[in-house]
């Protein structure tokens, strides 16, 4: 797996890797991560239609994921406590 870009953003690091035909682009946020595969063959533009496809409505969608995956956790992590 290599990485061929990386997208600043100030609420999550976005790294974009290509791997076996696939991109995959991975979310970061503190401890939790998100990471989505699509083949290259489905992206136009190869990297530069990956940055297409991170628009801002889904990094909205992504890191109210983060919001919803920290919460579960850490009312996962009470019941363990």
């Amino acid at each position: 797996m290599r990485i061929v870009a990386e997208l600043p953003h100030p609420d999550c690091k976005i790294s974009i890797f290509a791997m076996n035909q696939k991109f995959i682009i991975k979310f970061e946020q503190a401890t939790l991560e998100q990471s989505y595969k699509i083949a290259e063959t489905d992206v136009v533009g190869g990297v530069n239609g990956v940055f297409e496809l991170i628009d801002d409505a889904f990094i909205s969608d992504v890191l109210e994921a983060f919001k919803v995956m920290r919460r579960s956790f850490i009312l996962a992590y009470e019941r363990y406590d």
